[in-house]
């Protein structure tokens, strides 16, 4: 198909009433794209490369078809179910996660850099949890500090002299990563323990080429929608003993967690049973599953509650989400947990400050995504630094995510940067603080116009009995939906768009 013929296909679609070939077709003319890195145009307005065909098909829609197309994905979206709960909101109301119809786009020679650095961080991350839970020669040689890890809230001593299946801790990760006001690409953040949104990545890519079907013909856009069959194999190769058809099932909180949503559409996605902590039980040294039948053996676990709430008997005594005994049975080997219990440490934001690190301790190589230059709270001259300028870093709870724990100095006021500074001499080794970094901006669709909003990007990377991880092509693009906002999370007013990985 031609280019050409497929602009002729889409307007037909999208617009049967003929509305652009009547003159009214819209125009990016008048977008500004600021002083900021925007993904779809250069500084001096022109489309990049990978997004020129994209940037045509929609200078020839009108205004008025392309937000209903955005209306009509965002109603497709909320039949689907695609809602989260905001535990913040009194009500705790499911709300719909907001969607824009203008995707953002990645050159595949950048997602092929953005891969293999994605690869490199999760092989050391793991070779660090195995360590730090065993021989912690990383703390024995003087790379890492023992009060680092032993301080950090997800460094969980029971799960020391674990033995996950081969050797595997984190088997499905969530990485964030921002691109700076240059377009040069940084790790924002590490999402171990259990990392959510690949269900609005699938769904969005499902609306999107329901919207837009002959553009995905024109563009040779690479496919995630092979996500859960990677997931299911990545769980099944978990098995002991090498079962050749293991029972394998999704352990939820519950319908009142933010992500049960995601919960049960992977579970439907994979054909896998989605079951809570009283569905399970530890019966003759095996986890099992009640079931109409009777009890059932299960093999495979991929859990989506925290570490703290696994085990009544090992962790939180007060837990009714988990299964009492859980751990015995795991550390018998007689059932795999994906991501192994302990994984956590690796989200602690002090933690990721040492990533380099350990990337040349294990792996004898030099990090190929670099993380955001950060600052210790911990060390008095850097505090002193912090504390100084407050009004133009970014400063985060080690152990907090969501959006939260974070004071954004250039957007804050002095009562806020005073109130963060008393936290931080009250407890140093629970902050550290970073620059701001100018986030890489999209065009988004915004009462009737385009304006450049914000983004960041989550891909999703799995990790089993393969030696080089699977990195989903593209991933969760998270956009501040308001006006100059850094802040891209859902429980903050953020938004999505679909993410469009192009071999260009």
């Amino acid at each position: 198909m031609t280019i050409e013929s497929a602009i002729c296909d889409l307007v037909l679609f999208l617009d049967p009433a003929g509305l652009c070939r009547q003159g009214v077709a819209m125009s990016f003319k008048g977008y500004d794209p600021g002083d900021f890195y925007d993904e779809l145009f250069t500084e001096s307005g022109t489309p990049r490369p990978e997004a020129a065909v994209l940037i045509e098909r929609i200078e020839s829609l009108s205004m008025e078809n392309l937000m209903l197309r955005q209306q009509a994905a965002q109603n497709t979206l909320f039949k689907m179910g695609v809602t989260f709960n905001v535990y913040s909101d009194a009500q705790g109301a499911e709300k719909v996660f907001p969607f824009d119809v203008v995707p953002r786009i990645i050159s595949g020679r950048d997602w092929q850099w953005l891969e293999q650095g994605l690869q490199q961080r999760i092989i050391a991350l793991n070779c660090f949890l195995d360590d730090i839970y065993n021989e912690q020669k990383i703390i024995a040689d003087g790379i890492i500090p023992r009060a680092t890890v032993e301080s950090a809230s997800g460094f969980l001593p029971p799960c020391k002299g674990l033995k996950p299946p081969q050797g595997v801790w984190c088997h499905i990760t969530g990485t964030d990563l921002v691109r700076d006001r240059q377009g040069s690409w940084y790790v924002l953040e590490d999402n171990l323990r259990c990392p959510s949104g690949v269900s609005y990545v699938l769904e969005n890519r499902t609306v999107m080429k329901s919207s837009f079907p002959s553009l995905f013909e024109a563009l040779d856009i690479k496919a995630v929608d092979d996500y859960p069959g990677q997931l299911l194999e990545t769980l099944r190769g978990l098995a002991p003993d090498n079962i050749s058809d293991p029972m394998v099932v999704l352990l939820t909180p519950g319908s009142f967690n933010s992500a049960y949503f995601e919960h049960s559409f992977l579970a439907q996605q994979m054909g896998i049973t989605l079951v809570e902590g009283c569905d399970l039980v530890v019966d003759d040294g095996y986890v099992k599953m009640r079931t109409t039948k009777g009890l059932c053996k299960v093999d495979v676990i991929y859990r989506r509650i925290d570490d703290d709430f696994i085990d009544p008997m090992v962790f939180r005594a007060d837990s009714m989400l988990g299964v009492p005994g859980l751990m015995e049975v795991y550390r018998q080997g007689r059932v795999a947990i994906a991501n192994a219990p302990g994984t956590g440490i690796a989200d602690d934001k002090l933690v990721y400050a040492y990533v380099p690190q350990m990337i040349r301790y294990y792996l004898d190589e030099e990090q190929i995504i670099p993380n955001v230059p950060t600052y210790f709270c911990e060390d008095e001259k850097q505090q002193a630094h912090i504390l100084a300028n407050l009004d133009s870093l970014v400063v985060k709870a080690t152990d907090a995510s969501g959006g939260y724990g974070m004071l954004i100095g250039s957007q804050s006021s002095k009562k806020e940067q005073d109130e963060f500074a008393q936290k931080i001499k009250t407890n140093p080794r629970g902050y550290i603080a970073q620059p701001t970094l100018c986030l890489s901006r999209v065009p988004t669709l915004i009462d009737h116009s385009f304006q450049g909003r914000h983004v960041d990007l989550r891909p999703f990377i799995l990790y089993g009995q393969e030696k080089t991880p699977y990195v989903n092509p593209g991933g969760l693009t998270r956009v501040a939906l308001k006006a100059g906002s850094l802040v891209v999370n859902s429980s903050q007013g953020g938004g999505s768009k679909d993410t469009w990985v192009v071999n260009t």
